[in-house]
């Protein structure tokens, strides 16, 4: 058996802004209860809450983990079952540290742990996150702390319900929506979330069934395939909307009426567009890889666009900086000022809906506004030599009339017709492609060219 605390192995699980790896040969209850001792000292936290995904693993690590934050003195809070922004709404809500256990939309051989300080502050390689693995790395035999922390269980589940309906309120006409769990953690909010709207809605439940070995298919809908039972689902039901949320629930996805998926930049125009409406100038955060229509459309409505690197740790301390209202990321993540900065999917899907039930028309109508350039949506490839791959592509187009490269978060490279960028995983060995054409000739040219020269050696 791999032994778990090894340097080597710690290396390889403490990633940019989350521990992650397979079980048990990477992640196991010992190394959750490292992290939990080492936690509280590194952090000097006294008080964390502890939620966990439906894993087969994660209730065994999160009390192994909760064991060890005890050990160290710190009262422990377990909130059992949950998606990662309920974790973030217990945080925030409780004035509390906090420890999701999940994979996210990884497969099922993997888990992992996200961290954040009280009030869903984020910990990330840069604030904190390496400290601790440095810290489990050292740790020898556990010192004798002046007290053992308490353990106790606690439902946040309703007060969470509430908490998202009070920031995005549904009314009007009354809606059929098709909600896909994949198995995931929105099977258990969803219903929380979607009762409290009564008859404002017709919920068409989708593998809400808590099921960590994800027998329908991945909970990852970033990938169209994993979207195909929602698109027709939507339309047989001749429903309004879909929604499609990742494992732990904390991304969203939409598919229209028409059974077509729609961007996530498109639906961080949206949302920023109803935020800005509440919060007129207020500065708007975007990852590098959204579209070019969203910096567009926040500075048509009054607003201030603060483009960022990928990831919820950057775009978190970018939001505390510019005191930003809302950020979106092609990826479905979307953070909420008066969510503690944190991001939830299920409070981006009631701005769908709220927007939705507001008008008469329907929503590839309501949406025509923000959608403006053709993209490619994320394309990955196995690299061995990933670093080799962005020295060809920077090589390649870095030289060519009218083009612009920058290296906020790998590579991007721009040109008034197009623009694209590749960065390497931090939770796979893969690079990711995103591509945008002024049409979609241009787009698929950019896109053709440069999926070329990244799978050239595969």
């Amino acid at each position: 058996m791999a032994d778990t605390l090894s340097p080597a192995n710690l290396a390889a699980v403490f990633k940019a802004y989350d521990v992650r790896g397979t079980v048990p040969d990477q992640l196991d209850d010992e190394l959750a209860r490292a992290v939990g001792r080492a936690f509280v000292e590194v952090l000097g936290v006294s008080e964390v809450v502890v939620g966990y995904d439906m894993r087969p693993s994660s209730p065994g690590m999160a009390g192994a983990f909760a064991d060890g934050a005890s050990q160290a003195g710190a009262d422990v809070t377990l909130i059992g079952l949950a998606s990662t922004d309920q974790l973030y709404f217990a945080s925030g809500h409780l004035g509390k540290a906090g420890a999701m256990f999940t994979a996210s939309h990884n497969p099922a051989q993997y888990n992992g742990i996200k961290l954040c300080r009280p009030h869903a502050q984020p910990v990330g390689a840069d604030t904190g996150l390496l400290d601790i693995r440095d810290a489990v790395a050292s740790a020898g035999e556990p010192r004798p702390t002046a007290r053992i922390g308490s353990i106790e269980e606690f439902d946040v589940l309703e007060a969470y319900a509430a908490h998202l309906l009070q920031l995005a309120p549904v009314s009007g006409r009354r809606l059929k929506v098709v909600v896909d769990a994949g198995n995931g953690m929105a099977g258990y909010t969803a219903p929380a979330v979607f009762g409290r709207l009564g008859d404002a809605v017709d919920l068409v439940p989708l593998y809400f069934e808590l099921d960590g070995t994800f027998p329908n298919h991945e909970a990852n809908p970033i990938e169209e395939e994993n979207l195909a039972d929602l698109k027709a689902a939507v339309l047989a039901e001749g429903a309004d909307i879909g929604l499609a949320f990742d494992g732990d629930a904390d991304r969203c996805f939409l598919v229209d009426e028409r059974g077509r998926a729609v961007s996530p930049s498109t639906l961080t125009a949206l949302i920023a567009d109803r935020e800005l409406a509440r919060h007129p100038g207020s500065t708007i955060i975007h990852n590098l890889i959204t579209s070019r229509a969203v910096p567009e459309i926040v500075r048509e409505k009054g607003g201030t666009p603060v483009r960022t690197r990928v990831g919820h740790s950057y775009i978190k301390a970018t939001m505390a900086e510019t005191d930003a209202v809302f950020g979106g990321e092609h990826s479905g993540h979307f953070y909420f000022r008066d969510f503690w900065r944190a991001d939830s999917g299920m409070l981006a899907a009631l701005h769908a809906l709220a927007a939705l039930a507001g008008t008469d028309v329907p929503l590839s109508a309501l949406l025509a506004q923000y959608e403006r350039y053709p993209l490619s949506g994320e394309i990955n490839s196995t690299v061995a030599d990933q670093a080799a791959v962005l020295a060809v592509l920077e090589a390649t187009f870095g030289s060519r009339d009218g083009v612009t490269l920058d290296h906020l978060d790998g590579l991007t490279v721009s040109h008034a017709d197009w623009q694209f960028n590749v960065r390497a995983s931090n939770t796979e060995p893969l690079l990711r492609l995103n591509v945008e054409g002024r049409d979609e000739t241009a787009m698929a040219a950019a896109r053709d060219e440069a999926l070329a020269l990244i799978r050239k050696d595969g």
